[in-house]
């Protein structure tokens, strides 16, 4: 067996070996083709003889000889290489719509590089510029809290970069997204609430930049309204999902002449500060106040007061649909296809009942 190629330099008085990367100038001295032949070899290429292109394949296997990616990924146009940014890992609705998207990517052999936005808008601009400048294929994006402007969004466009928005959307015409219908699940929660005795339900919202902010609110709003009650909206309280922010609205909440019987939490984090400063004051969760979240988090499982319904979000799947899309869109970039009208995945939201 011939032994791979072999290149040496002095270190001290002793002479050293090195292993040498392979290369198709390398296989082609050896066996005294052309370069070009040893390429259409490797790539089976029907020009070249049989007998020649075992033999070039054999010598390639005997050398370990890897093709040269950067080559191969300028011919095609593409690095296989897709951006995601995420607010943050540490929450598991993003580390799980992460995993979905890394199983699909890895199906269609691509790579994930991978960004935090830390809820910070400049670092969000930051971490997308960076990923453009590395010529990603395309790019997942879930916008931090503070993402209310979108110059850096659409900016996109003129760079032809496929883009697919999913959970955090942006208030944007014409994008692709992938989002869990909030809107219908937080009707549906306060009609559960409403059945099960209470009336006077308050929200803890999210910030009120957020696109899924609106949907809970608006949600709220005509859940109320369904069961013939006047919205009131001293019930209504936004956190920036600092424990400091949750903790001064649920302060607000518990100082109404008429404290809410149950509270709607915007995520399963804001939750558990919230049940946390509860029972500092006193209160017996879900027995004097009931708790319903969004999310359904495996982690609620493990706390002392779980909410009594959640609104399931399934970031899995939201992360595998947008990691398909993307793919979708970087095919048609490929092949030179008709841009296609923006397509929007809505995954329906499931009430679970913990209670």
């Amino acid at each position: 067996m011939q032994q791979p190629a072999m290149f040496y330099y002095l270190a001290g008085d002793q002479l050293t070996t090195v292993d040498k990367v392979p290369t198709i100038k390398e296989i082609a001295k050896r066996l005294n083709v052309s370069v070009s032949t040893v390429s259409r070899a490797l790539s089976n290429h029907p020009r070249i003889g049989l007998g020649t292109r075992l033999k070039v394949q054999q010598l390639a296997k005997e050398l370990n000889y890897e093709p040269n990616t950067q080559a191969i990924f300028f011919k095609q146009k593409r690095t296989f290489v897709i951006g995601v940014i995420v607010p943050n890992i540490r929450e598991d609705f993003f580390s799980q719509a992460l995993s979905g998207i890394e199983s699909v990517a890895l199906q269609h052999d691509y790579t994930i590089l991978f960004g935090q936005s830390y809820d910070e808008l400049n670092r969000e601009i930051k971490v997308l510029d960076a990923m453009r400048k590395k010529r990603v294929d395309g790019l997942i994006i879930s916008l931090s809290k503070q993402t209310n402007k979108y110059d850096h969004l659409v900016a996109l466009d003129k760079y032809k970069i496929p883009v697919v928005y999913f959970d955090r959307v942006p208030a944007l015409p014409h994008i692709n997204k992938v989002y869990c219908n909030l809107y219908t699940g937080t009707v549906e929660l306060i009609g559960w609430l409403f059945d099960n005795g209470y009336k006077r339900i308050a929200l803890l919202n999210g910030p009120a930049k957020l696109l899924a902010s609106k949907d809970r609110l608006n949600g709220y709003i005509e859940g109320i309204s369904k069961h013939k009650l006047k919205v009131d909206m001293q019930m209504v309280e936004s956190t920036d999902f600092s424990k400091e922010s949750t903790c001064s609205a649920m302060e607000k909440l518990l100082a109404l002449k008429k404290r809410p019987q149950a509270i709607i939490a915007f995520n399963d984090y804001v939750l558990m500060d919230a049940v946390q400063y509860a029972t500092k004051h006193g209160i017996a969760v879900n027995k004097d106040i009931a708790f319903a979240s969004y999310a359904n988090l495996p982690i609620t499982g493990y706390t002392a007061f779980p909410p009594l319904a959640s609104v399931e979000q399934y970031p899995l799947q939201q992360g595998e649909k947008s990691m398909e899309l993307l793919i979708q869109l970087i095919s048609n970039k490929i092949n030179d296809d008709p841009a296609p009208e923006p397509i929007v995945e809505e995954i329906a939201s499931t009430l679970v009942t913990l209670a």
